[in-house]
């Protein structure tokens, strides 16, 4: 039964990824792209690795499905006259040989790896035990990939900067996106009010399990973002204006205590990003409870995208 499932599985993803390749539409390539998520999720289940199927579900198919999907909007409008340009014979004679070459190379690559493949994984099988962190895949990525995590969190900030910056001068510090008109008796309004404590709730508890078991930051912050958005959209909050001292404190405050925990690290353990001897875990859960919040908020300011309208002081 698990073979024809992934059998099953992997034929859709194939046909899923040609698709949205191929296709020239933009709404139609994304709407290919979010189910292959979707089917991407099921087949880290069937590998049994939970994390990955978390962090694709919430990140892969969710967050970048809907930016995706924001994307299409803003390119209705010259899409069409994309679409009516035709690529010469040549150019695309030189795409197909660029792809070819490019195949060509993976797949000697590929063949001509070493045997067996290097590997750090027994050593970190080794001293996986002294972080006292449960879950290995927390464990790798706050304290033997910590660099790498550090890196990501301050990526996301700065694509924060990067959509802001789209903003018109007059809306500058302004709030993003437009207000939402919704009827009160509205059943997204009913979601909006009964959802969200559960959804916190839920983020909460995925973050808190990541230590030990499948979960972490990511998609718990994922999960506290899908609420807030809930919120917004029903039109119970507004978003709020970029120029709010508090929102910009949140959003440095994960990646500074980040940083300012590795700069200790380095004076107390000799290295930037370790961890002294016992402190590993309390460390890993002050950064991933720094970065909640932080990740959470960066998340709903990449979808809600630049500030579309000047604050209004009352």
């Amino acid at each position: 039964m698990i073979s024809a499932i992934s059998f099953g599985i992997g034929i859709l993803l194939l046909a899923l990824a040609l698709w949205t390749v191929v296709v020239r539409d933009t709404f139609a390539a994304v709407a290919g792209f979010i189910p292959y998520g979707l089917l991407l999720t099921l087949a880290w289940l069937v590998l049994r690795a939970v994390d990955v199927a978390l962090t694709e579900a919430a990140i892969g198919a969710g967050l970048t499905g809907a930016l995706l999907i924001n994307a299409a909007s803003r390119l209705h409008v010259t899409e069409a006259a994309a679409r009516a340009e035709t690529p010469g014979l040549a150019l695309r004679l030189a795409a197909g040989a660029a792809s070819a070459a490019v195949t060509v190379v993976i797949a000697v690559c590929l063949l001509h790896l070493p045997e067996p493949a290097p590997t750090l994984a027994p050593d970190v099988a080794r001293h996986i035990a002294s972080t006292g962190v449960g879950n290995p895949i927390t464990a790798v990525l706050l304290s033997f990939r910590a660099i790498d995590t550090l890196l990501e969190a301050i990526a996301l900030l700065f694509g924060v900067v990067g959509v802001w910056s789209l903003a018109a001068d007059r809306n500058w510090g302004g709030r993003p996106g437009f207000a939402q008109i919704v009827n009160p008796n509205d059943i997204l309004v009913y979601l909006a009010r009964v959802l969200p404590p559960i959804g916190v709730v839920i983020g909460i508890y995925i973050f808190w399990v990541g230590a030990d078991h499948p979960g972490g930051k990511f998609q718990g912050a994922t999960v506290i973002a899908a609420m807030w958005l809930l919120v917004m959209m029903s039109g119970l909050r507004e978003a709020p204006a970029v120029s709010q001292r508090w929102l910009r404190v949140v959003l440095i405050l994960g990646p500074a205590i980040f940083i300012v925990l590795g700069l200790l690290g380095a004076f107390m353990a000799g290295a930037f990003l370790a961890y002294p001897d016992g402190w590993a875990k309390p460390w890993i859960v002050v950064i991933e409870a720094a970065l909640l919040p932080s990740l959470a908020v960066t998340l709903v300011l990449l979808l809600v995208g630049p500030p579309l309208r000047p604050e209004v002081h009352t």
